[in-house]
């Protein structure tokens, strides 16, 4: 019998201002083409590293959402030494040895600037699934992880 699982504490913290600093993430797998994230098993242990790394402070993962062959998020890092760079590459490397995923080397980001919308950003990575014709309706895709469990609503 599986333990009971936690349930998070899903108060954004403090140092989470969705009008300052958030960044739009997309990671490659090596084989393109292939779906080798939006799989059950293999969500379940990504998201689990996401959330682990939420609790301990190193990232907000606004959204985080699996396709079959990338994904994209929206995170806000706290203040800290660690670069971006290192924090997004040591969780590669930490979800590669979980679940066999072999990543292409580096990873794109780009900072959101105060003229961008974030609603627009986190609509473009939400519609991403029905865009591909994966599901109808932004809602119906099971791969995807919200930090505070539920749609971010930022303001613009």
């Amino acid at each position: 019998m599986k333990p009971p699982r936690r349930h998070l504490p899903h108060d954004i913290p403090l140092w989470v201002n969705p009008n300052q600093e958030i960044y739009f993430i997309t990671i490659n797998c090596a084989r393109r083409f292939q779906n080798q994230l939006a799989l059950p098993d293999v969500a379940e242990k990504l998201f689990e590293t996401v959330r682990h790394r939420q609790e301990k402070f190193l990232w907000w993962p606004h959204v985080f959402l699996l396709m079959p062959d990338h994904l994209h998020a929206l995170l806000s890092f706290p203040p800290s030494e660690k670069t971006i760079r290192l924090i997004v590459s040591k969780w590669k490397e930490w979800a590669a040895k979980q679940t066999g995923i072999v990543w292409q080397d580096d990873f794109f980001e780009h900072r959101l600037r105060h003229d961008e919308s974030r609603n627009e950003k986190a609509n473009y990575i939400l519609e991403n699934p029905v865009r591909a014709k994966l599901v109808a309706h932004p809602e119906a895709w099971p791969f995807v992880y919200f930090g505070d469990g539920e749609r971010p609503k930022f303001s613009n």
